[in-house]
C-alpha cells in the first residue's frame, strides 16, 4: 500500500507533554480528535487508516494527533484524565492557529470534542461523532457485571500488550474490526503493541471507562452529525443513539455493519463519506466562493492585520473591537479564501489581498 504523504510536527500541551501532530490534504481543517490506539506515523501506510487519510484529505486539511501516552506523543504520562485530553485538543487547535475547525470525534474522541465544544462553542464550526459515547463502560450503570468486564479488559492489556504472542491483543482487534480482512487484523493487532506501553495503555483504558459528558452534551450548541454502526462490537449502538438525543443540534446517521471503524470497501464507509461531504457543505457560509472578492470590508481589515503577524488580541486593540468579534471575522475570512490554517491565511493574504 502506498504511504500517504503527510506533514509531521510536534506541539506541547499546557502541562508540557509533547504531542505528535500530522496533517495531509487541503482545504478547511478537520481535526480528528485523539483516540486510544493511534500512531500518526504508521497510519499513513495502514490498510485501515490510509483510506481515511486519502478520502478526507480530498475534501479538507486532515489534522490528526496522537493522544498523550500513545504513538509519537510523550509516553509515561501520569495524568490521562478527560480534562487533560481536552487541554491537548486546545493545544493543537491553538498551536496550529486553526480558526473554527470541524472536530471529528471517533470513539472516546467524541467525548473530548463535545466537552471542548461545550466550553468553546465559538471556536468550533461543527462536530462529527463516529462510534462515540457520552459514558464509558463503568459510567453506564451496568453494575457488577459491567465492572467485571471493565476490569478484565484492563488486565488483558496489562498482561498481553507487550508480548510477542498476539493472542491477548487479538481480543481487542475482534472488538474493533471483527469484519476486517486478515491483513487488516494483523496490522491492527500490531498497532496495539506499537501504540502504547502496557501500563500506559491500561491507565488510558481505565480513564476512558469512567468518562461521562452527559451534561456537556446537553450544553453543546453546535451543528453535529452523529454516526454509529448498528452492530458496533466495541461501543453499543444504543450509546451512539443516546449521545445524539443529548446533543441539541445533532442529526443521527445509523450505519450498517459491525466494525467500530468503517473500513474501505464496505458500504458504511462510502455512506459516511457522502454524509460528511454534505455536512461540510451545510457549514460553508452561503455565498462563500473561496476568493478575496467575497470578503467584507471588516473581514479584509482584520485579514490585513493577520498578514502583519498580529494575534487576535492585538487586532482587537488596533481596531477597537472585542476579541470575540475579531476571532469570528478572522474565521469567516479564512473560510472564504480557503485557508486551512492561520499560517496559510498569512501567506495567502500577503500574496493576494488588495491594499486597504
Amino acid at each position: 500500500m502506498m504511504r500517504i504523504r503527510q506533514n509531521l510536527r510536534f506541539l506541547r500541551s499546557d502541562d508540557g507533554v509533547g504531542l505528535a501532530v500530522a496533517l495531509n490534504g487541503h482545504g478547511s481543517p478537520i481535526v480528528r480528535v485523539a483516540h486510544w490506539l493511534s500512531h500518526v506515523e504508521h497510519d499513513a501506510a495502514s490498510p485501515v487508516w490510509a483510506p481515511w487519510l486519502e478520502e478526507v484529505g480530498r475534501i479538507a486539511t486532515y489534522v490528526r494527533y496522537d493522544q498523550r501516552g500513545c504513538g509519537l506523543s510523550d509516553r509515561g504520562v501520569a495524568d490521562v484524565s478527560l480534562d487533560r485530553m481536552v487541554g491537548d485538543l486546545a493545544a493543537v487547535i491553538d498551536g496550529l492557529g486553526l480558526e473554527r475547525p470541524v472536530l471529528l470525534g471517533m470513539s472516546q474522541g467524541g467525548a473530548i470534542a463535545v466537552r471542548y465544544a461545550a466550553r468553546h462553542p465559538d471556536r468550533v464550526a461543527g462536530l462529527v461523532l463516529l462510534g462515540a459515547y457520552a459514558r464509558g463502560l463503568r459510567a453506564r450503570g451496568g453494575g457488577a457485571e459491567a465492572d467485571r468486564e471493565a476490569e478484565t479488559l484492563v488486565n488483558l492489556v496489562r498482561l498481553g500488550w507487550g508480548r510477542d504472542n498476539a493472542a491477548f491483543r487479538a481480543v481487542f482487534t475482534e472488538l474493533f474490526i471483527p469484519g476486517g480482512t486478515p491483513t487488516q487484523h494483523e496490522w491492527w493487532t500490531e498497532l496495539e503493541r506499537l501504540s502504547a506501553h502496557p501500563e500506559d495503555a491500561a491507565r488510558i483504558l481505565q480513564a476512558l471507562q469512567v468518562i461521562d459528558v452527559t451534561e456537556d452534551a446537553r450544553a453543546c450548541d453546535v451543528p453535529t452529525l452523529v454516526a454509529h454502526m448498528t452492530g458496533d462490537a466495541r461501543v453499543p449502538f444504543e450509546e451512539g443513539r443516546r449521545f445524539a438525543t443529548l446533543l441539541p443540534r445533532a442529526r443521527f446517521l445509523p450505519l450498517e455493519g459491525r466494525n467500530h471503524v468503517p473500513l474501505a470497501g464496505e458500504p458504511a464507509f462510502d455512506v459516511f463519506l457522502a454524509e460528511l461531504r454534505a455536512f461540510l457543505a451545510e457549514l460553508t457560509p452561503q455565498g462563500a466562493s473561496g476568493g478575496f472578492a467575497d470578503l467584507t470590508a471588516a473581514e479584509a481589515a482584520v485579514l490585513r492585520l493577520v498578514a502583519e503577524g498580529l494575534g487576535n488580541d492585538a487586532i482587537a486593540a488596533r481596531l477597537a473591537k472585542s476579541a470575540k468579534t475579531v476571532r469570528n471575522q478572522v474565521s469567516q475570512a479564512m473560510q472564504k479564501i480557503g485557508a486551512p490554517t492561520r499560517a496559510a491565511a498569512v501567506a495567502m493574504a500577503r500574496d493576494g489581498l488588495p491594499p486597504g
